[in-house]
Formats: structure tokens, sequence, C-alpha cells
């Protein structure tokens, strides 16, 4: 019995990790949910917004408030087709396609990085095969904000005239431009005058919530069900117990109505075996077989 119960105390003690490991999992889909609900609010309120002056958005020494992300600046000034930079291993069309960043100086001085699209890789080659030059001359140019990306590793880098992601500081660091705004970018959403042509233009942004507060209240189903197989394995081991525990005692109430020894190969089978055959799905061999069970059946006590 003692034995029997530290097995029982150990099925309760997985499963009760396993409900731990679940809760944790759980929370984190929250978590993941609460910052999709956030990401959506922003593009809800910012991303058809009327646009603003990029002062009113970026501070004076670059600073960028992430509740503005997505929201329209307007700007005016030239872009520096010199210093475009391609962003690599962007993932557009079913491609690793490249992003096309120039900077853009404006009026007052202040260069903003402008992300004015994608280009996929050549037909021959890996890069594109021909990146459109922005419009020259004074250009007036709306674009939504966007706070730059960190890097991977300390290790990352990129072949010459691109960059393994949209790092502002690495970007700033490249460019050597005076005043290169570090806490945001622009992703163009129009240009006046458009050129001939141009990258393809960034996709809108995905409305979907995902699948995080699904998958979130999935963890807790898990974690109750843990609870339940453990409960049923006990409750199954139990009822098998106190079958064989009745087996035992038909074996010894059919010995004594039968006043001696069975005599053929039914009755030498104890009830406990033919109880154990019809649980694995087993049928009765013969006739006998049968009628024994009947006979057993009302001599058991009940």
């Amino acid at each position: 019995m003692k034995r029997t119960a530290l097995r029982w105390s150990g099925y309760v003690a997985v499963a009760i990790v396993f409900a731990i490991a679940c809760a944790f999992l759980s929370q984190w889909q929250f978590s993941r949910n609460e910052e999709r609900e956030r990401q959506l609010a922003l593009i809800a309120a910012n991303y058809d917004a009327p646009p603003a002056p990029l002062a009113d958005l970026v501070g004076a020494d670059g600073s960028f408030d992430g509740g503005d992300q997505w929201h329209p600046v307007a700007l005016r000034g030239r872009y520096l087709p010199e210093d475009t930079l391609l962003a690599r291993n962007r993932a557009h069309g079913g491609t690793a396609a490249f992003e096309v960043l120039v900077p853009f100086r404006t009026t007052s001085g202040e260069v903003l990085i402008i992300d004015r699209g994608w280009l996929a890789p050549g037909n021959h080659q890996p890069v594109p095969d021909e990146v459109p030059a922005p419009p020259s001359g004074e250009v007036t140019v709306v674009a939504r904000l966007m706070p730059g990306e960190p890097l991977r590793n300390a290790t990352q880098s990129a072949p010459e005239g691109q960059v393994p992601t949209i790092n502002l500081p690495l970007i700033a660091d490249q460019l050597r431009l005076d005043g290169v705004i570090t806490g945001a970018y622009g992703l163009m959403a129009s240009e006046d005058p458009a050129p001939a042509s141009a990258p393809t233009q960034l996709e809108s942004p995905s409305e979907d919530p995902g699948p995080h507060l699904s998958y979130a209240i999935q963890w807790i189903l898990f974690a109750v069900m843990g609870f339940v197989f453990i409960w049923y394995m006990i409750r199954t081991e139990i009822r098998h117990r106190r079958e064989d525990a009745a087996d035992a005692a038909a074996d010894v109430a059919a010995a004594s109505v039968a006043g001696s020894a069975p005599t053929d190969v039914a009755e030498r089978i104890p009830a406990s075996e033919r109880r154990r055959r019809r649980r694995a799905g087993a049928r009765p061999q013969d006739r006998d077989m049968q009628e024994e069970d009947a006979l057993l059946d009302e001599v058991t006590p009940r």
C-alpha cells in the first residue's frame, strides 16, 4: 500500500510540474496578446492620421516616442541618392528581398532615413538588377515614422552599400552625414513629384490579432487535462484492485461450493485470469467457461 501511495504521489507531482510549465507558457502568450493589442491600437490611431510636421514628433535630439509609431509626417527637402543603402534579407514577395533606404535632408537641415520600398534579387545576381532613383530636386514626402531595429548580434555585417538591419546608429556611422536622426526612420507613403519608377511599396500592417489568446487558453486546458489524466490513472488502478479482490473472493466461494478441486480445463482458470482476459478483449473459449462465469456471478457477494 505504501508503494502504491508513493507511486500516486509521483503521478500528482508530475501533474503539478506540468501545470506550472503550462501556466508560464500561458502567461507568455497572454503577454504577447497584450503587446499585439497595443500594436493594433497604434495602427488604428496613427496610420491614417493627418501628416504632422517632423519637429512635432521627433525631438531636437532625435528622440522619438513609441506612441507615435506609424504616424505620418510631411517633409520638404531633397533626397541624397548617392548615399542610398540596401537593407538585406527582408521578407517580401516570398523571397529575401532588399529595402531601399535613402537619406532625406529636410529644409531645416535634419536627415531622416526614408525606406522607399523593396526590390527583389536580380535575375542572375543576389542584389537587385536596378535600384530606381528617387525624385531629384526639392521634393515633398509623406512618410510614416518607425523606430529603428536592433542588431541581432554584435558581429552582424553586410557587404558594402548594404546593412544587415535598419539599425539607425549603424546607418549613421556608415553614412557619416551631419544631422542624421537616429530615433526613427520613415516608411515612404507618397512623393511629390512622383518618379517614373519606384521600388514596390511596403504592405500595410496586418490587423490580424494573431493566435496568442487561443494559445494561452490551450495551455490552461493542457494543465487541467494533466490532472484529469492522473485522476483517470489512479481511478482505473483502484477499480482494477477492487475487481481483483472480488475475483479472489469468487475463487474461494466457487471452491467451497464445488467441494473439490476443478477437474476440467475451464474450471482450472481462476476467475481473476478470466477477468483479465475480458479486460483485454478476449472471448470465452467454450460453453463450459461461460457457464462457470454465470455460476461465479451467482455466488459472488454483492
